[in-house]
């Protein structure tokens, strides 16, 4: 019976990569020079810690852009507030969204079952299997999880028929 997984990934050489970017860049910035600018990763989460609101913010839209750039979409990380580090310093986490949360699950389940396509969704660990007879339902189901608004990037693999 024809399948498919929608999950949410994010592939951590590309986000590397960016990170990397991004730190040259911070380097490289006029507005940057002589003060405490740096960017953290521990392949969970990424820190940003500047001096003043501005730095942060500014380190924050260069990392945005530089995640787009390599294919990551925004809608993968989740900026959480600034607050503060001791020493003078601001600090702001960035976490990486992983994997389907059992709300998301919930939400992705009844759209699904809302559309009335003759399809058969599953919940499973961190995310959904979506069967059915038809590889064209399927087709469907992908065509109307990508056009609803989620608040993660999904991804869909291991189309089977």
């Amino acid at each position: 019976m024809p399948s498919f997984d929608i999950v949410s990934e994010v592939d951590l050489q590309e986000v590397d990569n960016a990170i990397n970017q991004a730190r040259k860049e911070v380097e490289g910035r006029y507005d940057f020079k002589g003060s405490k600018a740096e960017i953290q990763w521990d392949k969970k989460e990424i820190v940003l810690i500047a001096e003043d609101d501005y730095k942060v913010e500014q380190m924050g839209s260069i990392l945005q852009t530089k995640l787009h750039r390599r294919g990551i979409d925004i809608k993968s990380v989740k900026f959480e507030k600034v607050e503060e580090a001791g020493g003078r310093l601001l600090r702001q986490k960035v976490t990486l969204l992983q994997g389907i949360d059992r709300e998301l699950a919930k939400d992705i389940v009844k759209s699904i079952k809302d559309s009335k396509l003759k399809v058969q969704p599953a919940v499973v660990d961190d995310k959904v299997r979506v069967t059915s007879k038809s590889i064209d339902e399927l087709q469907s189901t992908i065509s109307l999880i990508r056009g609803g608004n989620f608040a993660q990037a999904l991804q869909f693999i291991n189309m089977r028929s």
